[in-house]
């Protein structure tokens, strides 16, 4: 149903976090999978780290996921001051759509508290009036989470989202980043569809084609 799919990541990083399982099933089974990230957060990156540290990071982490190197897309949006460049990020992802033509969009979910996060998703609606939206699961900044729908995932999965999370050296003292609690999540949404591992989406916008 869907063979072209975008990878909204706000920030470096929060694409793998919500759905990095997810980017690794759609890579295995032959899925065409863009990410797209519109900030490499010069601003916030740890003072024993290089400025360009995270641009090396996600592009290590894509390789790991199966990403194709010219999938891969960086932006330089200033790291916590999206809502004033909300018109320019608009006139980013339309772009990228009519470049990507896109199936299928991952964004932060409608329940994401962080403003960067929280203008990625409002802006992905109005680019994106014609994709399936799902929005991925960050609880450190969910009030709340929508849990209507699940990708299972394997053992295999999984190890490959762990290990390209452990890429992001310069992010690895944030607690998200610990392996147990990524596999315990994993864990938990797995449960809730009687299988070992998953992640859960929240259904944004689903469109139906015959």
């Amino acid at each position: 149903m869907f063979s072209r799919v975008l990878i909204l990541s706000p920030h470096t990083d929060d694409g793998e976090l919500g759905c990095g399982g997810t980017i690794a099933k759609l890579v295995e089974s032959g899925k065409d999978v863009f990410y797209v990230a519109l900030s490499t957060c010069e601003k916030s990156i740890p003072e024993s780290f290089p400025g360009d540290i995270l641009r090396r990071e996600v592009r290590e982490a894509a390789e790991i996921l199966g990403i194709n190197r010219e999938n891969l897309m960086l932006f330089n949006f200033e790291v916590r001051n999206f809502p004033r460049l909300r018109q320019e990020i608009l006139e980013a992802l339309i772009r990228i759509r009519n470049e990507i033509k896109p199936d299928i969009v991952f964004t932060p979910s409608s329940y994401d508290t962080h403003q960067d996060h929280r203008v990625v998703m409002e802006e992905t609606l109005r680019a994106f009036k014609g994709c399936t939206i799902l929005g991925y699961e960050q609880p450190w900044n969910n009030i709340t989470f929508n849990t209507t729908a699940f990708v299972p995932l394997s053992e295999k999965h999984i190890n490959l989202k762990v290990k390209a999370l452990l890429c992001y050296r310069s992010q690895l003292s944030r607690p998200y980043f610990n392996e147990t609690f990524i596999r315990s999540l994993a864990r938990t949404r797995g449960v809730q569809i009687n299988t070992e591992y998953a992640e859960a989406f929240e259904v944004i916008r689903w469109i139906v084609k015959f």
